[in-house]
């Protein structure tokens, strides 16, 4: 088996691409096949090397390694050699209509209530009309002839399709600029690196059936097509342009890779999407005749939710590296243990170290009141319920309750109005340190 995950570098990976992505590599190792990662970039105006990095980056972050990659614009040898093939065969033709008349075209079907199909006029050119166009200056674009009759296929998540090849419109599949359009560079590839398995979107069931029959004219073996529903937010498609999306964006914001792979491998399929520590969970219970052929939509803070209860699950051998890398040398199991399941990012491991273990100016706004709570603070060790003894104390000696209680403790122990929660942050910043600062000593 070999699937591939094939993105246009105009734009930054977002959830939905980054979803067929894992979906792909999913199926692959599932069944112990290869994943390959293609580059659509025969768009040279529009393809930035700068998103190709991304694009490799975003996948080596998720964990999704391809066992073999590919560039369109280094093969462009092959798709001539392909439209040589199809012009011998007349299944391809030129067309010298503008954008502006196939326009006119278009509206003046669907006013009549008719399907916007090509009616292939460049069909009925002379020789001599055609240089008549040339000695004009027009370069024709190039159309791929369908041939009348259904299109089958047996589609691994919509189960049959059927199309019908007098309804579809001859596509357009070289440019008046010389730029392949998507369609014939896919499917040449397809053949050619041998795909045998096709995961995408179901925005491309269509095209589907377009290429079954490129395929078929190319001489090569018809892969096995799957065509996911489509996940959208309530706001609408996900877009390359719109960054709340974009993989960078949620590294940056501190998502876990396993976040979103617990997530998009079990989003619109039958199984309850659950926080897992590993790919190999994922890929052990993949099967893509759970997902279902209804779109499915989402709010981003369903990662929100999830990214904490993914950092719950990891150990401390899971971190470590990533700790160092945050400048956290010396944090142990022990307060890894303790703080990870009050945390939402790994990046407030950080926030929990510098209040917890090393030197602050306190914020004392009444010493007195201080200096009774330090007089009352318990002989160690301390464990999670010491806070509660220590402020019951504090309550029956001096009187006071909630915010006036809790607010000049939490000044005192930490310089700052808000953050985690004193209960588990009192026995890490331990007795000596806890005293010095409530006497208003840095420490």
């Amino acid at each position: 088996m070999l699937t591939r995950f094939a993105p246009s570098p105009t734009g930054f990976l977002h959830l939905g691409n980054i979803r067929t992505a894992l979906l792909c590599w999913l199926y692959a190792r599932k069944t112990g096949g290869n994943f390959l990662l293609r580059i659509d970039d025969t768009d040279t105006e529009r393809s930035k090397p700068e998103y190709v990095d991304a694009i490799k980056e975003d996948l080596t972050w998720m964990g999704l390694q391809w066992d073999a990659i590919a560039f369109q614009s280094e093969r462009f040898d092959i798709y001539h050699a392909a439209v040589e093939k199809l012009k011998a065969a007349g299944r391809f033709y030129p067309c010298y209509e503008t954008p502006e008349e196939l326009e006119v075209k278009r509206k003046m079907l669907l006013s009549r209530g008719k399907p916007p199909i090509y009616d292939r006029a460049a069909l009925k050119l002379t020789d001599a009309q055609k240089a008549q166009y040339e000695a004009e200056g027009k370069t024709p674009h190039w159309r791929f002839k369908l041939r009348e009759g259904e299109i089958r296929w047996q589609d691994e998540i919509h189960g049959e399709m059927q199309f019908e090849g007098a309804n579809l419109s001859d596509p357009i599949l070289i440019r008046e600029n010389g730029l392949y359009t998507y369609m014939l560079p896919s499917a040449v590839d397809d053949v050619e690196l041998g795909v045998t398995h096709v995961l995408r979107g179901e925005d491309h069931i269509s095209n589907t059936a377009i290429q079954i029959q490129l395929f078929e004219a190319l001489g090569g073996d018809i892969p096995n097509f799957a065509h996911n529903a489509l996940i959208k937010t309530r706001e609408g498609k996900l877009s390359k342009r719109k960054g709340d999306s974009a993989i960078h964006h949620l590294r940056e914001k501190g998502i876990e890779p396993m976040t979103i792979a617990s997530f998009l491998a079990k989003l619109g399929s039958s199984d309850p999407i659950e926080p897992q520590k590993s790919l190999q969970t994922l890929i052990d219970s993949f099967d893509i005749q759970k997902f279902s052929r209804s779109s499915t939509l989402y709010d981003m803070e369903d990662l929100d939710r999830l990214n904490p209860k993914i950092l719950h699950l990891y150990d401390f051998s899971d971190v470590e590296v990533r700790l160092q890398e945050l400048g956290l040398t010396r944090v142990d199991v022990e307060f890894w243990e303790a703080v990870k399941g009050n945390i939402e990012t790994l990046a407030e491991v950080v926030e929990w170290w510098r209040i917890c273990k090393e030197p602050l100016t306190p914020e004392i706004e009444d010493a007195a009141f201080a200096r009774d709570a330090a007089a009352l603070l318990p002989e160690g060790p301390w464990t999670a319920e010491t806070w509660g003894h220590w402020v019951e104390s504090i309550k029956a000696q001096t009187g006071r309750k909630g915010k006036a209680l809790f607010m000049p403790l939490r000044k005192a122990l930490t310089g700052m109005e808000h953050g985690p929660e004193l209960k588990v942050m009192l026995p890490l910043i331990g007795r000596e340190r806890a005293l010095a600062r409530l006497n208003g000593q840095t420490a």
